[in-house]
């Protein structure tokens, strides 16, 4: 028999959108805040020459700019006030994560609630600032180190670098927190999502452009789009895919009543570290590359060189080195997001136990096996994901906003969002039903 939420799910129609007026001022609002930050996107940093930058970031968009500009919704190759986008955030945000789970005062902090984690958040926030700092002041930097690309170097430029890069990237954490509160879904995964959306009927056009030239033939690009279906509906498949665990909790008794021992499960995601493996591993396998870039090439040693070429997209060495770091970061980014002890000595404090492990260090063990043989599966599908895009990228050339970690992020973004207006419209749903019981009982009553 159907629960009573899939029962509402299921008559969900277009009626209830029509009533649900707090989703819709929902939708209205994040719509508003994704057009400023679009609009964001397009204020150039003062004192720059744009047409000398756009000419240098020609010759660099394949290395680990080329990454960034896709997060940042093409900020970077416009060198925007938004060009450091979201992504010093989402640093700060790992790198406190790792901390809790080595620092004790912040594991305990996150053990103590609602108050614990604005506390984290603060730091979060402190974290951003001078991570945000520092990338600002790199970035000036090297734009003075570059031929024609400023108008006047100095200090005065590095002062306004920074405070424009620095203030884009603390609006952008502003409103990301704006939309998660008043919009819909997680703000700061939007804000990565219209980025890279913005940028497809490019990359779609870039590609029948190819076709038309004949420099891909038309079998190619079917055959593009085909695999790229099958890769969502299989990242679809993936991200939705669980292991339930199942918990039982003994009888009780309450007064003279004996209850029943309740039933539930305890979900452990395929892909639990989601993209931030791929984020990884992608940034630090360009990074030689881009530095290269920006360095003399004849300065550069013998043995420097081969390694950068060893290092370019679709060589050999490339793939075996990203395939590893991705499963590498897999494992490790699970086991900071989910510890098996704390979940093991959660059920014991609840008197919830899995039928036949003993409750508290062996069900840490057995969850933490689980686990384990689930993230090799949630690995490999990472790996399978953003290596086929990087072969079809290095073999025909299609652009860049087709690679594996774009279509992860905007299919799971996809489906969380779904998810959340799913969920507003139920809640909408259930309010009515509530309300229409109340007027029942009261014309009853009279």
């Amino acid at each position: 028999m159907a629960s009573a939420a899939e029962q509402l799910a299921s008559n969900l129609n277009f009626s209830t959108f029509a009533k649900a007026e707090d989703l819709k001022k929902r939708l209205w609002f994040t719509l508003g805040a994704l057009l400023v930050y679009r609009l964001g996107t397009y204020i150039p940093l003062p004192g720059l020459n744009p047409d000398a930058f756009a000419q240098a970031f020609r010759g660099q968009s394949g290395g680990i700019l080329g990454l960034f500009n896709m997060f940042s919704g093409g900020a970077v190759e416009r060198m925007a006030i938004f060009a450091l986008g979201i992504m010093p955030y989402i640093s700060a945000s790992i790198i406190v994560q790792l901390m809790t789970s080595v620092v004790p005062a912040l594991e305990q902090l996150k053990k103590e609630g609602e108050q614990g984690r604005k506390i984290i958040n603060q730091y979060t926030r402190y974290g951003t600032v001078l991570l945000g700092t520092a990338q600002a002041y790199a970035i000036a930097v090297g734009l003075e180190s570059g031929n024609g690309l400023v108008n006047d170097p100095g200090w005065f430029f590095r002062i306004s670098t920074v405070i424009s890069l620095l203030g884009g990237t603390m609006f952008l954490m502003w409103l990301g927190e704006q939309i998660t509160s008043r919009g819909i879904g997680n703000g700061i995964s939007l804000i990565i999502f219209a980025g890279i959306v913005a940028h497809l009927p490019t990359a779609l056009a870039g590609t029948l452009e190819l076709g038309r030239t004949g420099a891909l033939s038309t079998p190619l690009i079917l055959a593009i789009i085909i695999m790229v279906v099958a890769v969502i509906a299989l990242i679809v498949f993936v991200e939705r895919a669980q292991r339930r665990l199942l918990i039982q909790y003994p009888k009780r008794q309450v007064g003279n009543r004996m209850f029943q021992g309740d039933t539930s499960h305890l979900p452990l995601k395929l892909n639990t570290s989601g993209v931030i493996p791929a984020i990884f591993a992608s940034s630090l396998l360009l990074l030689p590359a881009t530095l290269a870039g920006f360095a003399n090439t004849a300065t550069l040693p013998g043995w420097a060189t081969t390694i950068v070429g060893a290092l370019g997209h679709g060589k050999p060495l490339y793939m075996v080195l990203y395939g590893a770091m991705i499963a590498f970061f897999a494992f490790f980014y699970t086991a900071i997001v989910f510890n098996p002890k704390d979940t093991a000595d959660n059920l014991k404090k609840h008197g919830g136990f899995i039928p036949g492990i003993r409750p508290g260090e062996r069900t840490a063990e057995y969850i933490d096996y689980v686990l384990t043989r689930i993230t090799v599966i949630g690995a490999v599908y990472l790996i399978f994901v953003c290596i086929l895009p990087e072969v079809l990228i290095s073999q025909t050339g299609v652009p860049f906003y087709l690679g594996g970690t774009s279509l992860l992020i905007v299919v799971s973004v996809t489906l969380d969002t779904v998810a959340q207006i799913q969920g507003h419209l139920i809640a909408q749903q259930y309010e009515g039903l509530i309300k229409k019981s109340k007027l029942r009982g009261g014309k009853r009553g009279r």
